[in-house]
């Protein structure tokens, strides 16, 4: 993986975590949802590349 996939999963991961903050904060349980998502999705990029790098 190049380093723009692993900038884009790094910002993916804090915007997920930032919608789930405020989602939390305005008790707003479908954007908490979002950044909760939004996170679980970067986390299977990184491992994903995780496992590539090892490979390589």
């Amino acid at each position: 993986m190049g380093l723009d996939d692993k900038i884009k999963n790094a910002a993916q991961d804090i915007a997920g975590k930032a919608k789930e903050t405020v989602g939390k904060v305005t008790d707003n349980e479908r954007l908490e949802a979002e950044g909760k998502a939004d996170q679980a999705k970067a986390d299977v990029k990184k491992a994903s590349e995780n496992v590539k790098d090892a490979l390589n």
